[in-house]
């Protein structure tokens, strides 16, 4: 059956991500492989923005590890179905141009726990010049991972450290010690 009000509403979701500079948006369970897939289309679309390919080496760091921490941490999880796979983390993916710079966002469920821990750090790392990012990303790389992290702990330094301006992040309090996490970094 065909229905006027299903396109305006997905015309009017389109125009909504065209006004907020989306040019790529991705909503739901993301893999590795979805990962893989969406980095070679950011990367088809950012060479007709960006010849410098030092700053699309910086956008795809932040992007990679961004859309990494989503499949790690969000709180909405399918698990594994066999040894060989990894869990599948929900989210919300938008990478875009605003003010002549890319800036990547990433956003999932997350529990009370994980963010006041992450409330901490990136307050601390937001309010950190380039220097003091630096000095904080040597002195963890010489310490043993965090217990729990599956990586080396260094992602969120490193997202910043590769910011443009100051990381901006929040959250949205969904209730039964669950919230919605949100991080901007402009690259």
């Amino acid at each position: 059956m065909m229905s006027q009000r299903l396109a305006e509403a997905y015309y009017g979701f389109k125009c909504d991500q065209d006004g907020k500079g989306a040019i790529l948006s991705y909503s739901g369970f993301v893999s590795e492989s979805i990962l893989f897939s969406l980095g070679e289309t950011l990367r088809r679309r950012v060479e007709h923005e960006d010849s410098d390919q030092n700053h699309t080496k910086r956008l795809f760091s932040v992007f990679v590890e961004q859309v990494q921490n989503v499949i790690r941490s969000s709180a909405e999880q399918l698990p594994p179905r066999n040894p060989q796979e990894t869990p599948l983390g929900s989210g919300l993916i938008v990478v875009g141009m605003e003010e002549q710079a890319f800036f990547v966002v990433c956003a999932n469920t997350i529990t009370l726990q994980q963010k006041e821990q992450l409330e901490a750090r990136l307050t601390a790392l937001a309010a950190m010049d380039k220097d003091a990012l630096r000095a904080v990303y040597r002195k963890k790389l010489k310490e043993p991972p965090e217990e729990g992290s599956l990586g080396a702990s260094l992602g969120l330094i490193e997202v910043a450290r590769r910011s443009s301006r100051p990381i901006e992040f929040d959250f949205l309090d969904l209730q039964e010690e669950r919230f919605f996490f949100c991080l901007k970094v402009f690259v």
